[in-house]
C-alpha cells in the first residue's frame, strides 16, 4: 500500500445523515440488507486461513519464487470457482534499477461473464520488497511479509469467490474479482500501482462496471475505514453506497464518513480511466501505524473478525445486485 497525502481540496460530495449527496447517479440502494436466506454469511475464519497460506509462500515479490507459487495457487483456486479466469501477464522496466524487468500478472475471475451490468472488486496480491518503515537499517532491508498489506484484501476476495460459487446470487449482475500485481514494488510511485495501470489501460471504456471497490489493508485487529478522499472526489456516490451498506449492517462505527486522507492506491488509475472506484482502507495498522511496511506485518496482527466485517459489506453489495 503506497502513500497518504495531505488534504488540499474539498470533495464534491456533501455530508448527509448516513452518507453523501451523490454527484452522479447509481442505482438506488435497497432500504434494508439482503435477507440471510438469500446470501451467505462471510466466513472470516476461512479468510484468516487464506492470509496464513499466502504468508507461508514467503514474500510475493515479482520475479521471486513466492510470487510464482502464489500465482499458481490462486489460479488453481479460482479455476474451480469462477466461470472464467484470466491471467493478464505484463512486464515493467524498473525506472531506478537498470536492467530490472518485473514480470507480473493480474488475475481476473469473472462470474456470469455474459452479463452486461457488472461490479468490480479488487485487491493487490504482491508484497513490498523492502520494509521501508521499519525501525532499523537491517529490518528496512527485509521484505514485508504482507499479511495485511496484500494478503488481507486478497483473502477476502478469494473467500468471496468461494461464496459466489457455493451460492450464486439471485440476479443477473456479473461480478469481476481483480487481483492486481505490482502495486507495492516501489520505492516511488513510478514503480507502483503497476497492475492497476495496466488493467486501466487495457479496459474497454464501453464495458466499464457500474462501480468498483478496492480492498487494501482490511485485516487490522482494530478496524477503521474512514472515507478516503480520492474516492470522494472521483466517486462520491460509490462511497455513499458502500458506507451506507456498512451502516445498514451495523458497522457504521467502523466506517466513519470523516477523517480519511488522500491515499495513492490502485483506485486512482482506475478512477482516472473512468472506472468509478471507492477504496476501503485502514491506514492505521497497529499502534501509530507501526506495523505498516515492516517485517511485523504478520498473520498474528490480522483478525478473522475484521475480515468478516469487510467481507459482509462486499457480499451485501454483490447479493443486492449493486
Amino acid at each position: 500500500m503506497p502513500f497518504r497525502l495531505v488534504l488540499v481540496t474539498v470533495a464534491c460530495a456533501t455530508l448527509a445523515t448516513i452518507g453523501f449527496v451523490a454527484c452522479s447517479d447509481t442505482p438506488d440502494p435497497p432500504t434494508s440488507p439482503v435477507p440471510d436466506t438469500l446470501r451467505p454469511r462471510f466466513d472470516g475464519g476461512a479468510a484468516q486461513a487464506l492470509i496464513e497460506r499466502q504468508v507461508a509462500f514467503g514474500p510475493r515479490i515479482p520475479n521471486r519464487q513466492g510470487h510464482a507459487d502464489q500465482l499458481a495457487w490462486m489460479l488453481a483456486q479460482l479455476d474451480t470457482l469462477a466461470d472464467e479466469v484470466e491471467a493478464q501477464a505484463f512486464t515493467h522496466d524498473h525506472t531506478r534499477i537498470p536492467g530490472l524487468t518485473l514480470r507480473m500478472t493480474n488475475v481476473i475471475a469473472r462470474f456470469r461473464p455474459e452479463a452486461e451490468r457488472r461490479l468490480l472488486f479488487l485487491a493487490h496480491w504482491d508484497t513490498r520488497p523492502f520494509a521501508d518503515q521499519a525501525r532499523t537499517a537491517a529490518e528496512r532491508a527485509q521484505p514485508v511479509p504482507g499479511a495485511n498489506d496484500g494478503g488481507s484484501g486478497t483473502a477476502v476476495l478469494l473467500q468471496v469467490a468461494r461464496h459466489l460459487a457455493d451460492q450464486p446470487p439471485n440476479h443477473n449482475v456479473g461480478i469481476d474479482l481483480l487481483f492486481t500485481d505490482g502495486e507495492d514494488y516501489g520505492p516511488t510511485l513510478d514503480d507502483m500501482l503497476l497492475g492497476a495501470r495496466h488493467y486501466a489501460a487495457e479496459a474497454n471504456p464501453d464495458e466499464a462496471p457500474v462501480y468498483a471497490v478496492l480492498l487494501d489493508l482490511v485485516g487490522d485487529a482494530t478496524p477503521s475505514f474512514p472515507a478516503e478522499r480520492f474516492s470522494l472526489d472521483f466517486a462520491p456516490d460509490v462511497v455513499s453506497r458502500v458506507w451506507g451498506v456498512a451502516a445498514d449492517l451495523g458497522y457504521a462505527d467502523f466506517f466513519p464518513l470523516t477523517g480519511g486522507s488522500y491515499i495513492q492506491d490502485d483506485h486512482v488509475p482506475l478512477n482516472e480511466a473512468g472506472i468509478r472506484t471507492a477504496n476501503i482502507i485502514d491506514f492505521d495498522y497497529g499502534p501509530g501505524n507501526s506495523l505498516w511496511h515492516t517485517p511485523d506485518d504478520l498473520p498474528i496482527h490480522t483478525r478473522a473478525s475484521t475480515l468478516e466485517i469487510v467481507g459482509e459489506v462486499v457480499l451485501e453489495l454483490i447479493y443486492a445486485g449493486g
